[in-house]
This record gives C-alpha cells, structure tokens and sequence, in this order.
C-alpha cells in the first residue's frame, strides 16, 4: 500500500471513529489527510470504497484473532465465544459497526463476508460431531442476522437497550433452535430455576421431532467430508439434496 493511500486510509478511520453521526464527507478527509480529491478517488473510486477500506482495515485486527484461534474440542463453546467477542467489538467501535452493516454500502466490506465463512466452518464442525440440527448454511444466517441485529441495537439505541445480559439471552435462545439439546451446555441454563425446568421439559417434548433434521444435518456434513465411492456424482448430488430438505425441516 503506498504511503498516500495509507495516510488517507488511516485519516478517514480517525475520522469515522470521532464524527457524531459514524459518517464523513470526502472533503473532510482529503482536507485532513493533506491530498486532493483526485488522490482519494484514484486510490478508492468513490466514497463508497473508501468507507469499505476503512471498515475492513478497522475489523482486520478482530479477524486477526479468528483466523489465528485454533479450533477447540467443543465448536459449540467456540461459537458461543466467537458471539461473545463480535459483540465487545460492536461495543468498543460502535461508529466503524453501524458503517459495516449499513444499508448504503451496496457491497458488502470482505471484512464482513471473511467473518460469515468463519461462522460457517465452525457450524460444519458441529454438524461433524453431530451437534447441529440445522443445515450450516441456514445456521450460520440464523445466528449471524441474530447477532448483527442485537449489537447494532446496543450501539445504536443505548438509552433504551440498558440490559447489560441481553446479548448472551439472545445468543442462548438462538443458540437453543440451532443445536441438539445435547450440544447444548450449562452455560445456557437460566438462573431462574423454575424457567429453565419449564424450558427443558418444552425442548424434551420437541425432542422426537427435532432427531430428524440433526441426523440428516450430521450425515450430509460427514458425505461432504468423505463423499462414499459407492454413489455415482449424481447420486451423491441427490442424496446430498435430499438431506439438506431434512436439515431444513421446520417441526410442526
């Protein structure tokens, strides 16, 4: 990166971070970074480009520590600290958050799509172990809408979401529809001792119908592993389409 787009890059995030409102003008930042407009467009194409450099040079820290981690024994518990750790960084960079999933950036930062196809081989981890009731595809869009959702509220509207327990309630209840209740640790038991007995007879009533999808889950992600030589390419696209129906059943 050469030294002009660096310094323009670094100036837009100092920027960003600072303005009240998250958002910065073109002209602020040429004026701040000491360059003309044609320097920031040749680097960036439009402000548009410039905003995304800024959120993916501002995630690419948090990334760091994602694609450093090596996997633990247990993906659910990682899952529920990869939630954990998405949302303490909403928390301390809330301006550089509401820009990341702002509906005017047409095109989605790299930051963002890295951080869902982490998600996602997580979630195929679980389905390996046979954790997952759901395929994990539709999982890892269940809890990332989930957890974008809840963080962007807390930065977003913090005079009225004050409950400093909310975004672990939430990543429970998620986490509660997305893996079998035998995935599922003491970590999401209630403190209220009457609530979590009625919640775990509500999930051993549902148990029945739930075995289905996680079974088909967990086949469909040990074939994907290790496709069976048994099965002609057209078989084994067949059959991976039929499981993938049976991840995605809604119990009725």
């Amino acid at each position: 990166m050469s030294s002009t787009k660096a310094r323009i890059l670094e100036v837009a995030a100092e920027l960003v971070a600072n303005s009240p409102d998250g958002d910065v003008s073109t002209r602020a930042v040429c004026e701040a970074a000491g360059v003309g407009a044609p320097a920031l467009y040749r680097h960036f194409g439009d402000k548009e480009g410039l905003l995304s450099a800024v959120v993916d040079h501002g995630y690419e820290k948090y990334l760091t520590t994602k694609r450093s981690r090596r996997p633990g024994t247990d993906p659910v518990q990682d899952l529920r600290d990869g939630w954990d750790t998405h949302t303490d960084f909403a928390l301390r960079n809330p301006n550089l958050y509401r820009l990341m999933n702002s509906p005017a950036m047409r095109t989605p930062p790299a930051a963002a799509l890295e951080s869902h196809r982490i998600l996602t081989a997580d979630l195929r981890r679980a389905a390996e172990q046979g954790k997952l009731r759901l395929a994990p595809e539709l999982a890892a869009q269940m809890i990332m809408s989930a957890n974008v959702g809840v963080s962007l509220m807390l930065v977003s509207r913090p005079t009225t979401f004050t409950d400093g327990t909310l975004s672990r309630r939430i990543r429970d209840a998620v986490h509660a529809v997305v893996f079998t209740p035998e995935a599922m640790g003491p970590e999401t038991t209630s403190a209220d001792d009457e609530e979590a007995g009625a919640e775990e007879a509500r999930v051993e009533e549902a148990r029945v119908e739930e075995v289905l999808p996680a079974t088909a889950t967990h086949l469909a992600a040990l074939l994907r592993r290790t496709p069976r030589p048994d099965f002609t390419p057209g078989e084994s696209a067949l059959l991976g389409e039929w499981l993938d129906r049976l991840s995605n059943t809604t119990p009725e």
